[in-house]
């Protein structure tokens, strides 16, 4: 049997991945966890505390920007900022993922409306989706419901494909190229949704959004599919990395 080279089955994850959060408490959640799990360190900055964004990913195997509990309508700078940032990626065909609040920032980013559900109504707690053709091209196995906390969505943005539909979303996830949005939260952990689950319980009182016992009840159902789409997504999404940054991992493998 034919064996790879150590340095080259290791050299990938030595990039690290670029991670934006929104708020002072946020984590990488189970994306996280499954970054570090695949040999990513994490490189965690948070704009709207100052932290800058990086003027090139060339250093990085991708990045991923996080949801919360602001809107991509925002006046606030940082979030013009970030928009404005996802230009980089976009350029440089690195891998992107936009988790939510970060999804409809690259919907915005590529001339896309963002607003609230003409109802006015939520998505708090699982629900399902529907995978189109494009959707499990690239990543079968998806699971029949996932975790949802937003009150706005995205239409979807010109030149890119729909991989999810929704009912009251339709929009669920696109790709544009090497950039992919999800509008729901692959992210989220058991201690998280306890969390936004006491914290926000509020939203819980929306129209549409599930009652708090449901949440944890869908977990119980939904997870394990969920985490395993999410694993070999989250490594279908890194091979997409130009060959400059695997020759710049090889080159470090190599010091």
């Amino acid at each position: 049997m034919r064996h790879e080279p150590t340095c080259f089955r290791d050299a990938r994850p030595l990039l690290p991945v670029l991670v934006v959060l929104h708020q002072e408490t946020s984590t990488p959640g189970r994306v996280g966890n499954a970054l570090r799990a695949l040999g990513h360190p994490l490189d965690i900055r948070r704009p709207r505390f100052g932290d800058l964004l990086p003027e090139t990913l060339e250093g990085h195997a991708g990045a991923v920007v996080f949801g919360g509990p602001m809107s991509a309508n925002d006046a606030d700078d940082f979030i013009t900022r970030e928009i404005d940032w996802i230009a980089l990626p976009l350029k440089e065909r690195r891998p992107f993922l936009g988790i939510c609040l970060g999804a409809q920032m690259l919907a915005r980013q590529l001339g896309a409306k963002v607003a609230p559900h003409p109802e006015g109504r939520a998505q708090i707690g699982y629900y399902p989706v529907r995978p189109t053709a494009a959707g499990r091209a690239v990543c079968p196995d998806w699971p029949d419901q996932v975790y949802h906390w937003h009150r706005e969505g995205f239409d979807l943005p010109r030149g890119s494909e729909l991989l999810a539909e929704g009912d009251d979303f339709p929009n669920e996830a696109f790709r544009f190229d090497n950039a992919f949005g999800f509008q729901f939260h692959p992210d989220v952990t058991t201690a998280m949704m306890h969390r936004w689950t006491v914290r926000g319980h509020a939203r819980l009182e929306l129209p549409g959004a599930r009652p708090r016992h449901h949440h944890f009840a869908g977990r119980a159902v939904h997870d394990a599919t969920e985490r395993a789409w999410l694993k070999a997504f989250l490594d279908r999404w890194l091979a997409r990395a130009p060959r400059a940054a695997f020759d710049m991992a090889l080159a470090q493998a190599a010091e």
